[in-house]
């Protein structure tokens, strides 16, 4: 009954939630009306026509978009706002209840509970989103959310094509998250990445130099460019390229007995190579053993930063030191617009520069100046990262109400709403889990100690790329093998629809559910239930149309209005909640 009945309750009840509509501009005229309710179910569940949204309709009153006007929070503000004016845009702030559920998402990684989103829109103090974030920036699934963001920059990932050893992931897994967690300054960071040494199982940033899958001085020079520079070293002057390659010239990689394990450290004589990877163990007492001939004097080598600067690396200190030390100084023109540019990306959908890792001339601003802001607040800040997100999130250019399909690019790249964006796979499915008290199973082809992880730890605390499911895999999730952008595919595809609408997955979680068990048999009216319902899948109270409709749907044929409903009623309804596009998409 349930894969039957639950196309007839999507269409009766999506139609109040959120489904695509075309739009000219962010706001969306009151008048739109609302779709009618399917006579009869479809015979078989189908995948929507267009695999992505492009906009929203409007449910019965103010549900997406806040009464207040738009008016500069920061300097972040007076200069975005200015420019929407230009464009003829008029910008609307979001609902209460749609910035709760963006914060949480954005910030986290999770949803609100019930309580915490009804407490939220309840909440009288005009200060009321700037105390979330504060909040939201303190608590431990923060560490845990952006750990998953870089670890796909960083290619966290135990087997192919990177080849870590689960091991080696935990140990860069663990240095990640406490450098999160305590907030260690960015260029502080930065450094220690590029410079560190010792056992990739102890070091945990030595990592990023054997998760890189061509280990020459190049392939280095090419992974350094794109995580920490934002830049393809393919697109760039030939010269300029070459000129950085010698900075990572005199990396060495020593295997030890223990399999797999490496000791990654200066090497000035290229004495320990870059291995294979195969993870052969070194032969006994190899690991002691010194080269029979050595050059008398190693001499300088030449080497060009990328602003243009010749250097002569003296063979008494590591080239990465030096690099390293050039990188992080405020003045060069790309460290900071890098990272600054990467976290604005990760909180509104694209990069001020678009993409991320695609800084180059040819590519420029979209608004220099906004961009060269934020550039100055992170130095002004030492490079405290916390400070960057608490500045972004409380901006009025933040909490713009969603994307309304705006009419050309120009409006999309200035930033005049905020842009549906599906949600990661990982939020996803501990999403539809903390809606039903339900786990996943995560596996991995490494038969080692925990790659098999505890029930109860969300997608987005899973330390190593390797360890996955079915479901994280047709929804997207990075493959970490290049450590690009584009990596991730957020797309919605028909399969992840019919996955989502029709799958025995889905369906044992809902029907399994303790949560949703014990509020469809607690004694509360209908009403509170289907309230609640929506307070927990959508983060928001609904609307008079929605709790009409959910308060007539029955599987009984010639139910009356108001009759006691059946388990599978409830069911059908919250399947129905989880399959629109409010739920599915961060907005």
């Amino acid at each position: 009954m349930m894969k039957t009945s639950i196309v007839t309750v999507w269409l009766f009840l999506v139609a109040g939630v959120l489904c695509a509509a075309p739009a000219a501009q962010p706001k969306t005229p009151s008048g739109d009306k609302q779709p009618k309710a399917a006579a009869k179910p479809a015979p078989r569940p189908q995948a929507p026509a267009k695999a992505e949204p492009k906009a929203f309709s409007r449910a019965e009153g103010e549900v997406f978009e806040s009464p207040a006007a738009v008016t500069p929070v920061n300097e972040i503000d007076r200069l975005v706002l200015p420019r929407l004016a230009a464009l003829k845009i008029k910008p609307v702030l979001c609902s209460d209840a749609v910035f709760v559920r963006r914060a949480y998402i954005d910030v986290i990684g999770v949803l609100p509970t019930a309580q915490e989103a009804r407490a939220f829109i309840q909440d009288k103090d005009r200060n009321k989103r700037s105390k979330l974030i504060d909040r939201l920036l303190e608590r431990d699934e923060f560490a845990d959310y952006w750990s998953m963001k870089w670890g796909d920059v960083l290619r966290i990932k135990a087997e192919f094509p990177v080849n870590l050893w689960p091991n080696a992931a935990q140990a860069y897994h663990r240095w990640l998250r406490a450098s999160i967690r305590d907030n260690k300054p960015y260029d502080h960071f930065a450094r220690e990445l590029l410079t560190s040494s010792g056992s990739n199982f102890r070091v945990g940033p030595v990592n990023f130099y054997r998760a890189i899958q061509n280990r020459t001085p190049d392939g280095v020079a090419t992974a350094v460019a794109l995580a920490l520079m934002g830049s393809r070293i393919d697109k760039w002057p030939k010269d300029r390229a070459e000129g950085l390659v010698p900075f990572f010239s005199q990396i060495g990689y020593k295997p030890t007995r223990e399999w797999k394990e490496e000791n990654v450290f200066w090497d000035p004589y290229g004495t320990h190579p870059p291995s294979t990877g195969t993870g052969a163990a070194a032969p006994e007492g190899s690991e002691n053993k010194k080269p029979t001939t050595l050059p008398a004097k190693l001499k300088p080598l030449a080497a060009v930063l990328p602003d243009g600067t010749k250097v002569k690396l003296q063979p008494t200190r590591d080239p990465r030191e030096v690099f390293a030390d050039w990188l992080i100084t405020p003045t060069n023109p790309w460290f900071t617009r890098a990272i600054a540019n990467r976290v604005w990306a990760w909180l509104l959908g694209r990069g001020i520069i678009h993409e991320p890792d695609d800084i180059r001339p040819d590519n420029p601003p979209a608004n220099p100046e906004l961009l060269a802001y934020l550039e100055k607040e992170m130095i002004a800040g030492k490079y405290d990262m916390r400070r960057l997100y608490r500045l972004i999130l409380t901006s009025a250019t933040y909490q713009l109400a969603p994307a309304q399909g705006l009419a050309d690019a120009k409006a999309e790249a200035n930033f005049a709403a905020y842009p549906l964006q599906r949600l990661d796979a990982e939020v996803l499915i501990d999403a539809v889990n903390q809606i039903t008290g339900t786990t996943d199973l995560y596996t991995s082809p490494i038969p080692e100690p925990f790659t098999y992880i505890p029930k109860d730890m969300p997608a987005v605390a899973i330390a190593d790329g390797s360890i996955t499911s079915p479901f994280l895999a047709l929804f997207g999730r990075s493959a970490r093998a290049t450590g690009m952008w584009n990596e991730r595919d957020n797309r919605h595809m028909p399969a992840q629809w019919l996955h989502m609408l029709n799958s025995s997955h889905i369906q044992r979680k809902l029907e399994g559910s303790p949560t949703l068990k014990a509020l469809f048999e607690s004694k509360k009216p209908p009403r509170e239930i289907i309230e609640e319902l929506y307070l927990t899948v959508l983060s928001r109270f609904p609307t008079p149309g929605e709790m009409a409709r959910a308060e007539a749907y029955s599987t009984v044929k010639g139910a009356k209005p108001g009759a006691p409903k059946r388990r599978e009623d409830w069911i059908d309804i919250t399947w129905a909640l989880i399959n629109s596009i409010e739920f599915l998409y961060r907005h």
